[in-house]
C-alpha cells in the first residue's frame, strides 16, 4: 500500500507532466471552471505584523466518485458533478486571495455515503481521498483536507482515517449521527480511539439536524432546517459526546464543532447544571460540560456578530476558537470581525485566525 511520500512523488511527477505538454487540471482529474485575471491577495495584520490566516471550514465535491456512484442508488447525490462552486479551480484561489486566507482545510460533506453498503463506501472515500491529496499537493501550502470516513461502519472508518492521513490528510470530517444513532455509542470507540491515537482532528458539520426533528417539523420559511436544524444537531452531538462519557474515554481527543458549537455555549448554564437537578438523567461525564468546552472541544468562528463572539472567548477561551467561512457559500466573513473585536487581544485574535488550526493539523 503506497505511504504518503510514494503518493506525493505520484502527483508531482503527474503535475510535472502537465505542464510540460500545456494540459490543466483537467487532465489530472479536476474540473477548471473559467477564471478572470487573478485578485491580489490581501494580507491580514494584527499589530502590524502579517498572520496566517486558515479557514477549517470548507467544502467541495470530488466529481470523480460519479463514476463510482452512476449505476447505484446513491447516483442521485452526485447530480451536475463536475460543474459549480463546489468543484475546485482557479476561482477557489481568486477567493481565497480576495479574503486574505492562507490555508484552507477541504471537506466533503453532507455524508450521503453513510447509506451506501460497505465496498462501495470504501470505493467513495478513497476516490476523495486521493483527489484531495493530489490537489493540496498540487497547491502547496494553501490547502490541507480531511476524510470523509464511512463512519456506518467504524472499523473501516478506522482504517481510513490512518490511510488518509498517510496521504497527508489531517483529520476526518463526520456528520452528527448515523440513521439517528448518537456517535457516543460504545459501536464507534474504534474510530475514536484511532482518532485519538493519531492525534487526529474530528470536525463535525450537520445536515440540518434530521435526527432530532420530526418529519416538516422545521418546515416553512426562513430556512429553518438549515439556520435551525443544522445548529441543533451539533448541540444534540456534543451533549451526547459529553454526556454518555465518550470524550473521557477518549481524553486527548480533539473535536471542532461547526458554526460556532450550535447553540452549547450560548446556552451552557442549562447543560451545566442538567446532570445535576435533572433526576434521571444519568450522565455519566466526569466533568462540567463547560471543562470539556477549555481543551477537548472546538468550535468554528460562524457566529456573525460581536458579541456572538464576545461569548465563545468568554465560555471556551481564545485557545477553543478557529476560523471558518463555510466557502463556497455564501456567508458573512469573519476576518474582520475578530480582527476588530474589543474585547480580545493581539495573541488571542492571531490564536483565532490561524494559530490554533496551525497547531491542531500541524500546518
Amino acid at each position: 500500500m503506497p505511504n504518503r511520500r510514494d503518493f506525493l512523488k505520484t502527483v508531482a511527477g503527474a503535475s510535472a507532466g502537465i505542464l510540460a505538454t500545456g494540459g490543466g487540471l483537467a487532465s489530472a482529474g479536476f474540473a477548471w471552471p473559467q477564471t478572470s485575471a487573478p485578485a491580489k491577495r490581501r494580507e491580514v495584520l494584527v499589530g502590524g505584523r502579517r498572520v496566517k490566516v486558515i479557514d477549517v471550514h470548507a467544502h467541495c465535491v470530488v466529481p470523480e466518485v460519479w463514476d463510482v456512484v452512476k449505476d447505484t442508488k446513491l447516483a442521485s447525490n452526485m447530480q451536475n458533478p463536475a460543474r459549480g462552486p463546489l468543484v475546485l479551480g482557479p476561482d477557489r484561489l481568486r477567493t481565497l486571495d480576495e479574503r486574505g486566507i492562507d490555508v484552507q482545510v477541504l471537506s466533503v460533506n453532507v455524508f450521503w455515503w453513510y447509506a451506501a453498503e460497505r465496498d462501495l463506501a470504501q470505493q467513495i472515500v478513497k476516490v476523495q481521498d486521493e483527489k484531495l491529496a493530489a490537489w493540496c499537493a498540487t497547491n502547496p501550502g494553501r490547502f490541507v483536507a480531511l476524510t470523509s470516513v464511512a463512519l456506518q461502519y467504524p472499523d473501516l472508518a478506522a482504517e481510513q482515517l490512518e490511510q488518509a492521513m498517510k496521504l497527508g490528510l489531517r483529520g476526518a470530517a463526520i456528520g452528527g449521527h448515523i440513521a439517528g444513532e448518537p456517535l457516543s455509542s460504545p459501536r464507534f470507540d474504534p474510530f475514536w480511539a484511532k482518532a485519538e491515537e493519531l492525534g487526529a482532528l474530528v470536525f463535525m458539520h450537520p445536515n440540518n439536524g434530521e435526527n432530532v426533528v420530526r418529519d416538516d417539523g422545521l418546515k416553512g420559511r426562513g430556512d429553518l432546517p438549515n439556520i435551525i436544524g443544522n445548529p441543533l444537531e451539533t448541540t444534540v452531538f456534543l451533549s451526547h459526546m459529553i454526556n454518555d462519557g465518550t470524550l473521557d474515554r477518549y481524553p486527548k481527543l480533539k473535536i471542532c464543532a461547526a458554526h460556532a458549537g450550535g447553540y452549547l455555549p450560548s446556552y451552557l448554564g442549562r447543560s451545566e447544571v442538567g446532570c445535576e437537578v435533572r433526576p434521571g438523567a444519568n450522565c455519566l461525564n466526569k466533568r462540567h460540560p463547560s471543562e470539556y468546552l477549555k481543551d477537548q472541544i472546538l468550535v468554528d468562528s460562524m457566529i456573525f456578530s460581536e458579541d456572538g463572539l464576545r461569548l465563545l472567548v468568554a465560555e471556551l477561551g481564545a485557545g477553543q476558537i478557529v476560523y471558518g467561512t463555510d466557502m463556497p457559500y455564501n456567508w458573512p466573513d469573519g476576518v474582520d470581525m475578530i480582527l476588530n473585536a474589543p474585547f480580545a487581544t493581539d495573541a488571542e485574535k492571531e490564536k483565532m485566525l490561524g494559530g490554533n488550526t496551525a497547531k491542531l493539523l500541524r500546518i
